[in-house]
């Protein structure tokens, strides 16, 4: 996508601060027929932890349900674990977290409608009325019963990913996957139940939907049946292959339809239709659900992203909880979409200050800043979120000792060069795996982290490519590209060209030094394509001031003529490079992207079928070991810019 886009004035939601008096906590023993009577108790809890107020939240949990034998209580507590140890990523915390969030899959299991014996169910096959399964099935619940269904598919959603995470082997990974299946088939049939008795009511007179089913119960619906759809549209062509063999497929509008109407958000309207009194207890979640496709899937798909939708949804939460943490990362993520960093780190500061009870939280603000200070080319700001990452994060050590090598790299001082090496070796040794596979961004850092100790300590752009990968350059500011990022590309094909005829002269390693200079070629030829295409076509969300939108306007067929050469120039040079094989495939991606944007989608649809065909581009594929850096995130890629060309939204 490549049209200019600026959003418009906006009216604000007439919505106040959230404020409760909490719920008196239970004096009579507990009551399986009464459970959803905990529902407001469940609802105050949410909102603490919204308000970042988590700490507040977990106790008052605690204190409405010391046994933990509550239906809502014990997997709403699960999930507040579940989050804890995702954030944190440590061992300890993700193995407090899988007990909470089992227990609480055993205590709704424990609410759920008892399964026919399996007679009555082979007599179900014959005779429909039995009721023995689907939609006949669950009509045959009490509410209770209904809601407990309900909750034991969340809480196993919870449970497969936190054992997806936390197993690090294969087997675990197929038991938890089979445990997805099992949620997706529930959150299916609760679906076609709530649609079958919606439609009864239609032509009862009942309205369009059925006014006995209650907000809470519909809005876990929509929330399971919206992210099942979500999920399964954006799996990798070869895995939905194989899912769909066994019935399932994903329509990505109809999950976004589902999760919007949680709320009532529509096209038509800043305001949302569902109001607070009216909502469900999972609107919320709903909520930062469609947040999060179009603030963060949005970097690897483009199909249904509409960062106008985001905008409204931030503008209603960001009045509702002002201090809470996760919309004012909202916040922050909507203004870099939009090429606005230095305003984002504006939000991730306010987030860093909104609260202090989960450091772990801090941890997301840190890394947004890492990416932001890169589109900005503040190298000794990034420098800095970096160096924090490394000493406290833990989701991805080798990433983060990176960023820090790279940062001192760029700086340039000598006085770094010992401690670069020292980080530089370390890098390898803290790669982690996730379902007994490697981390293909920690994959990377690591060859290059190689790379570096081969030549000698050197290496050529390393902070401006590791900014291309977090989308440091298409998210940054047109100006900062044009006169901060060009002119380093730039200089780095001047001390290129100075060995085009003895390539052989350059470099410092050990090694061979013609392989080095190709290499480095390929690289420096690929930044500059990047860059002027940024130049020349700004991301679509982008937000420009009017002179730089007309500098644009007036110099975009040369900025757009320099990047096609240099992006062709980079195909030339592929069947020379030894070790950044992805380079010439991204080369292949990132032209046909230019060339949508120029209006030629069938030379772009061309150049993006060569990405998924698994073809060797570049020609000597022979020095190339397994596959190329980060191949499977540029197949999602190419994959997502080939159906926005078939929808024709380019």
């Amino acid at each position: 996508m490549c049209a200019q886009v600026s959003p418009s004035q906006e009216s604000k939601p007439p919505v106040q601060p959230w404020q409760a008096t909490p719920p008196p906590f239970p004096k009579a023993p507990y009551s399986p027929t009464r459970a959803l009577e905990d529902i407001d108790g469940i609802i105050y809890a949410l909102h603490l932890f919204l308000g970042s107020q988590m700490v507040e939240s977990e106790q008052y949990c605690r204190e409405y349900d010391p046994k933990m034998e509550r239906l809502y209580f014990a997997t709403g507590f699960g999930l507040i674990q579940c989050v804890k140890g995702l954030m944190s990523f440590e061992d300890a915390d993700l193995v407090d977290a899988i007990a909470q969030v089992k227990h609480g899959n055993t205590i709704a299991n424990q609410h759920r409608k008892r399964a026919a014996s399996l007679p009555t169910r082979l007599a179900g096959l014959v005779m429909g009325s039995l009721n023995t399964s689907g939609v006949g099935f669950i009509k045959s619940m009490t509410p209770v019963e209904r809601h407990a269904e309900l909750v034991y598919a969340e809480s196993l959603f919870e449970k497969a990913l936190l054992g997806i995470v936390y197993s690090g082997d294969w087997l675990a990974f197929i038991k938890e996957a089979l445990n997805m299946r099992t949620t997706i088939n529930i959150y299916r049939q609760l679906g076609k139940y709530l649609e079958a008795v919606d439609e009864e009511a239609q032509a009862n007179g009942l309205g369009p939907e059925d006014p006995s089913i209650d907000a809470h119960f519909r809005s876990g619906v929509y929330l399971g049946v919206g992210m099942s759809n979500l999920i399964l549209s954006m799996m990798p062509s070869k895995l939905l292959t194989i899912v769909e063999l066994f019935g399932y497929k994903g329509d990505r509008h109809a999950g976004l339809a589902y999760l919007q109407k949680a709320g009532g958000w529509s096209a038509d309207s800043d305001i949302p239709a569902v109001g607070i009194e009216q909502e469900g207890v999972r609107r919320t979640i709903c909520d930062m659900a469609l947040l999060i496709f179009h603030l963060v899937l949005s970097s690897f798909t483009f199909e249904g992203v509409d960062i106008r939708m985001a905008q409204k949804i931030l503008d209603y939460h960001i009045q509702r909880y002002p201090n809470g943490v996760f919309f004012l990362f909202g916040q922050g993520r909507l203004h870099l979409c939009r090429s606005q960093p230095a305003t984002a780190i504006e939000y991730y500061r306010k987030a860093l200050q909104a609260q202090n009870q989960y450091r772990n939280l801090h941890h997301i603000s840190f890394w947004e800043m890492a990416v932001a200070d890169f589109a900005l080319w503040e190298i000794q700001e990034s420098l800095d979120c970096w160096r924090t990452l490394a000493a406290e994060a833990t989701w991805s050590k080798a990433t983060y000792t990176y960023g820090v090598a790279v940062c001192l790299l760029q700086l340039g001082d000598e006085k770094h060069q010992t401690e670069v090496s020292e980080l530089m070796d370390k890098v390898p040794t803290l790669r982690q795996r996730i379902a007994g596979k490697s981390i293909p961004l920690e994959k990377f850092v690591a060859r290059k982290a190689r790379k570096y100790r081969q030549q000698g300590g050197r290496l050529a752009l390393p902070a401006l490519e590791f900014a291309y990968i977090f989308l440091g350059i298409a998210h940054a500011p047109r100006s900062v590209v044009r006169s901060r990022m060009l002119p380093l590309v730039s200089a780095q094909l001047e001390v290129l060209d100075e060995h085009a005829r003895e390539p052989a002269k350059y470099g410092t390693g050990e090694g061979n030094r013609e392989e080095e200079y190709w290499d480095d070629r390929a690289l420096a030829l690929f930044l500059k394509g990047i860059c002027l295409r940024y130049v020349a076509y700004p991301d679509s969300d982008a937000v420009l001031d009017p002179p730089d939108e007309a500098a644009m306007k007036e110099g975009r067929a040369e900025a757009a003529k320099g990047a096609r050469e240099a992006f062709e120039a980079v195909f030339e040079v592929g069947p020379k490079i030894v070790y950044d094989h992805y380079l010439v495939y991204y080369a292949h991606y990132e032209y046909a992207r230019l060339l949508a944007c120029e209006g030629d989608k069938d030379t772009a649809r061309v150049h993006l079928e060569l990405v998924i065909s698994g073809k060797p581009l570049e020609v000597n594929a022979s020095s190339r070991k397994g596959k190329y850096s980060m191949e499977n995130a540029l197949h999602v890629r190419a994959h997502a810019a080939l159906e926005t060309l078939r929808e024709a939204l380019w």
